[in-house]
Formats: structure tokens, sequence, C-alpha cells
């Protein structure tokens, strides 16, 4: 039971910083607005967080400095995508391909540093048999997620701002007509959505590993992306996702670690198995997500 617990702690960990930064990606497709650069943004956001956290010695302006990377991350790609209007799927993959460079070219003096370990968990709650190494010794950053999740299905389907973000993103034309600035709605649902991938980048590189290597994201910034369409499109969804692809991503250690013979290699490629196995299975009902699926995503709108 120690040891499922301990299993449990660790893939609520793992599927952390998929769930903020899918949280953040589905808001600006709500929008209408595909960004592809979530891998970029994640890894800049990784490298100035982890910098800021190592030389202030605190964690938190590590995270609030994540966030502002990825703002300025997607403030770019909205400047591009928005002002310019920009093929939106070739700006992403650029701006994915930039921030992997601007990462690591940042990130060169900071190679193997790392950040001395943070205390965190519930006092009390996680003292509790089983639920508490479970569910209440984790980061606050995790908590955080949960009501992220939660605050943004109260704001889709419950608030009159997440409605207009809703409608903005099935017909821009129609919310222009009724006097709404969809431009401007376009770029504040990026800009949140580079705050949410600056946190997880941030995350990954100051809690999870906590050190800097160059590529520390592998990949969880396009599992993210899928994750939005896993979901189709809802909260609710998104986190019962990010909580599979973290299980598989922590089983590959797990099966190292009780000596199952698998190729080590094998093992690093199951969250991405995973994730070309749930594309695959969920592109055979095309019309399922047609209607699920903002029917302006990625295309340019002009006043």
């Amino acid at each position: 039971m120690e040891n499922f617990a301990s299993l449990i702690a660790a893939s609520i960990n793992s599927g952390t910083p998929l769930l903020i930064a899918a949280l953040g990606l589905l808001i600006n497709e709500r929008a209408g607005v595909l960004n592809l650069g979530a891998e970029g943004m994640m890894l800049v956001a990784a490298i100035v967080g982890f910098a800021v956290a190592h030389q202030t010695h605190n964690p938190w302006l590590g995270f609030a400095a994540g966030a502002v990377a990825g703002m300025l991350m997607a403030t770019l790609f909205a400047w591009l995508a928005l002002s310019l209007a920009t093929n939106q799927v070739a700006t992403g993959l650029t701006l994915s391909i930039f921030g992997t460079g601007l990462s690591a070219f940042i990130g060169q003096s900071f190679v193997g540093q790392s950040l001395p370990a943070v205390s965190h968990g519930i006092p009390v709650l996680n003292q509790l048999p089983f639920v508490g190494k479970a569910l209440f010794d984790q980061h606050l950053a995790v908590y955080f997620s949960l009501l992220l999740c939660a605050g943004l299905i109260w704001f889709l389907y419950r608030s009159r701002t997440g409605l207009v973000l809703r409608a903005v993103g099935e017909s821009p034309e129609s919310a222009h007509a009724l006097g709404y600035p969809v431009l401007r709605i376009r770029f504040l649902a990026l800009l949140f959505s580079g705050a949410c991938c600056g946190i997880a980048g941030a995350y990954l590189s100051i809690i999870y590993t906590p050190m800097w290597v160059e590529g520390l994201v592998a990949g969880r910034g396009w599992i993210a992306l899928a994750l939005t369409t896993f979901a189709t499109w809802r909260p609710a969804r998104v986190l019962l996702g990010a909580l599979l692809f973290g299980s598989v991503t922590i089983l590959q250690f797990h099966f190292q670690a009780i000596g199952i013979a698998i190729p080590s290699q094998i093992l690093s490629m199951l969250p991405y198995v995973a994730t070309i196995v749930v594309l695959v299975l969920i592109s055979r009902n095309p019309d399922w997500i047609r209607l699920n699926m903002p029917a302006s995503l990625g295309k340019p709108f002009r006043p």
C-alpha cells in the first residue's frame, strides 16, 4: 500500500505540468487560436524560472519569472498570428523551434546546476495513512492546478465572459458584428495560455526535476497540445487525461524499479506511444471531433 500511494503521488506530480499547460492551451483554442509553440514557451519559461530561482533562492520568484517569460513568448506569437495574420500552424512551429534554441542558449551556464529540495505538503493531512502520502504530500502548484481546472469550468460554462470567449471561437464575425473586440479577446486568451505554459515549464525545472538540462521539457508541450484534443476542449477531461499521461510516464520508472526486463528506450517511449494511440482512436470518429472543436480554430480573422 505504501508503494501504491507513492505511485499515485508520483503520477499526480508528473501530470501537473501537463494539466496546467493544457488548460492554458484550451483557453486560446476555445478563442479560435491554434498555438503549436507550447514546447518552446515551456522551455524558455523553464530556464528563466530556474535561473531566477537559482539566483534569488526563492522558488516563487522563479514561478513568477516563468509566467512572465511564457507571456512574452505568447505576445510574440500574438503579434505575428493576430496582428500580421500569419499562418498559425507555421507560426507556432517556428515559436517552438525558436524557444528550443533560445532556452539552450540562455541555459548554457546553468547546465548541471540544481536547486535545493523544497518542502511541501499539507501539514497534518500528509500524515494520514495512505491518502496522506498519495494526495496531500504535494507541492502547492498541484493544488493550484486543481483549482485552476475548477475555475475554468465555471468560467467557460457559467460566466458571461466565458460565453463571449466561446462565441469568438465559434464565429468571430458574429461576435465582431455584436461589438465584441475579437482580436483583444484572442490576445488576452493567448496571454493566459502563455502564463500557464510558463508556470508549467517553471514547475518542471524548479520542483519536478529540480535542475536544468537542455531539452528539459522533453515533448511535454506536444503532449499538452494533444491533451486538448483528447479532452475535446473540456477542462474536466483535460484533468483526467493529464492524470492518465502522468501515470504512463511514471510507470516507466516503476517498471525499472521492480526489475521488469524491458529496454529503457522502450519504457521512455511509453508516454509518446500513448499519445499517438489516443489520437488515432479519437481520429476514428471525425464527426465527434468536429462537433466539439471550436469552428474557427486556426483561422485568421481581420475586422
